[in-house]
């Protein structure tokens, strides 16, 4: 059910994002546009610079060997597969969160694969290919005795200090007490000691956390979707660009190749 929303959202998000201006530097009146280099530039080149994430398991992290992998990896590696006919022309730029946006925009790298979400305002900056995962926030816990999240009324839930999943799970989950951490790390103790008896946070994180701490566990309904993209410079001249990053994705998404990969790093 899950992966046929998904390929629903594949349609609809590409009409939303092909629908976005730059309305926004226009009214700041300074330039936002992005400088990235074009498809020739990079073949030229003969490699693919991406900004991708080295921190956030299972969509890129270093290994006990220090190799950085993951599901976001894969998928630039595939890409420079797909673009250059190898997957190891690529050169992964870990970025945080903060420099996503810019560091494209400064064509520090040519695209981005960083758990980057689709929305209207970063879409009138830079442009989004087809999704290929449908994350949200989701909740985990420690507690057998939770059928589901609507089982967590009357208890304390704790969401990250000044996160959207504040209103998320308040709207969604009625009659919980949200409780406030600064982190990941705080929202831990919180469950080990018993203060919380669940955390909200993206499916996609909380993914990586219960492979780490096996003990916990995510219930399956998710009370919010964002799908995330790869995000490219925006702009005429990368149409080319566009067109085959969308081809790709596309491609992997009909061959079944990057629902083997979610399966593959435990992603639901």
């Amino acid at each position: 059910m899950r992966w046929s929303v998904f390929k629903y959202l594949v349609k609809y998000l590409a009409a939303m994002v092909a629908g976005a201006s730059l309305a926004l530097g226009l009214a700041l009146g300074t330039d936002l546009t992005s400088h990235g280099a074009e498809l020739s530039e990079i073949l030229e080149r003969g490699h693919l610079v991406v900004g991708v994430k080295d921190n956030v398991r299972p969509l890129g992290f270093h290994n006990e060997s220090g190799e950085l992998v993951g599901f976001e990896i894969d998928l630039a590696r595939q890409l420079a597969l797909e673009l250059l006919g190898d997957s190891n022309a690529v050169q992964l730029q870990p970025v945080a969160n903060r420099d996503r946006l810019p560091l494209l925009l400064a064509d520090d790298v040519d695209v981005v694969i960083a758990r980057m979400s689709v929305t209207t305002p970063r879409a009138r900056l830079v442009d989004f290919s087809l999704p290929y995962y449908l994350d949200g926030t989701a909740l985990v816990t420690r507690l057998s005795g939770l059928a589901d999240v609507f089982a967590l009324s009357g208890q304390k839930v704790g969401v990250l200090d000044g996160a959207s999943t504040v209103d998320i799970v308040r709207s969604r989950v009625p009659g919980v007490e949200l409780v406030g951490v600064e982190s990941y790390q705080a929202a831990l103790a919180g469950l080990e000691t018993g203060a919380i008896a669940a955390f909200a946070a993206d499916v996609s994180v909380l993914s990586g956390w219960v492979q780490e701490y096996p003990q916990y566990r995510i219930f399956p309904t998710l009370l919010s979707g964002d799908a995330l993209a790869i995000a490219m410079p925006r702009g005429v001249q990368y149409q080319s660009l566009r067109q085959q990053v969308d081809a790709a994705v596309e491609s992997w998404t009909e061959s079944g190749w990057l629902q083997e990969r979610m399966e593959h790093w435990g992603l639901p």
